[in-house]
Order: structure tokens, then sequence, then C-alpha cells
């Protein structure tokens, strides 16, 4: 993320902006986040084989854009910091419901017959190799749908680096910068987050 700087700077002008009163700031933080919004779509997607086959990743930016645009409507961020992580709430909780949607009783990927590996297939994209019987196991969405739900349950300041750098995909160095505090804290909170989160789900990471 060579530019996170100037990104930095582009959206405090716009939330500066937005408490003014500028509506226009909304539509323009929007268009910022977008870039960080699809790389994040498109990575937790590489973990939904299931929802990926049926939903593209622009119809969950289309999804989560809108949250975050609602979100904007009640909450106006002061910081570059509360907007990056109301934007990743947003992408949380719109791949959290399609998982929901799509583990459900009638959901299509209980009824839907696999075809991993197939070029350009969501489920080809880089990862753990995975069994053509197991792609669509609704176990697997169940598992992520927790894992996504513990990791924003966790204490704020580890959920906070977890965020930045597993939704974000922020380097350390990044997300120390962004909160002010030195690597060695973020590494210690990115730590102990993995291993609450190890504990919480009793050792079963989805992947």
């Amino acid at each position: 993320m060579a530019d996170a700087g100037a990104t930095t700077t582009r959206i405090q002008s716009r939330l500066d902006r937005l408490r003014a009163g500028d509506d226009s700031a909304r539509d323009e933080l929007l268009t910022v986040a977008c870039e960080r919004l699809g790389r994040l779509a498109r990575k937790m997607l590489r973990s939904y084989p299931g929802v990926g086959r049926w939903e593209q990743t622009d119809d969950v930016l289309q999804n989560a854009t809108m949250r975050l645009c609602r979100a904007l409507d009640q909450v106006k961020p002061e910081t570059v910091r509360s907007f990056i992580n109301l934007a990743a709430v947003q992408i949380r909780r719109e791949l959290i419901d399609l998982a929901r949607h799509y583990d459900g009783p009638q959901g299509q990927g209980r009824h839907h017959a696999s075809r991993a590996g197939r070029e350009g297939d969501v489920a080809s994209a880089p990862g753990p190799p995975e069994r053509a019987d197991e792609t669509d196991d609704p176990a697997r969405l169940a598992g992520w749908t927790e894992f996504h739900e513990r990791a924003g349950a966790l204490p704020d300041p580890e959920r906070e680096v977890f965020d930045l750098l597993w939704y974000q995909g922020l380097s350390q160095a990044e997300a120390a910068d962004l909160l002010g505090v030195t690597e060695r804290v973020v590494k210690y909170r990115w730590r102990s987050a993995r291993l609450r989160l190890h504990e919480l789900l009793g050792g079963r990471l989805p992947g």
C-alpha cells in the first residue's frame, strides 16, 4: 500500500467536508473506499466458495457500499481510523448475511453439486487444496460465519488490529502508524487476537 499516506489525506479531507455538511463528500468517500472494499470482498470470497459461485464480487461490493452509505447517513466519522473500521464492519456483515443465506435449509449451497477446480471459478482461487465434495460443505460456511462473528466481538484493541491486518490488508507498520502506537504493540495485539480466536473456535479455524 505504497500510497497509504496520500489515501489517508484524501479520506480525512472528505470526512472534514462531510461533517461540515457537504453531502457530496459522502459520494467521494464511497469512491475512495470502493477500492479497499473491492480488495476485501475478493479476498473474503475466496473463503466462501459456495457464496462466491452465486454472488459476483461486484454484487457483494455494491451491497457493502450501500451498507456503508446508510451508515454514513447515521454516523459521521471524525478520523480515517474510524472510517476504515466502519467500512470493515459493513463488509463483515454483508458476508455473514450471505453465508447464512446460503447455509440455510433451502440455501443453494446445500443443493448444488460442486465443480471445484474449474479455471476461473472462485473455488479454484489460491488457497488450501480441498476435495470437490467439500467445496459447498455447509459446515465450512457455518465455520466462517462463526469466525467473522467472533472476530467482530474481540475486545476493541484486538478487534481493531485484526480488522486492519486481516480485513484491510495493512502491514503491521501501517497499522501502527494509523493507530498511533508502536509496531511492538500491534504485534502483541495481533498475536493476542489470533490466540483468542483459536481458543473461542476450539482450534477449528476455517480454511
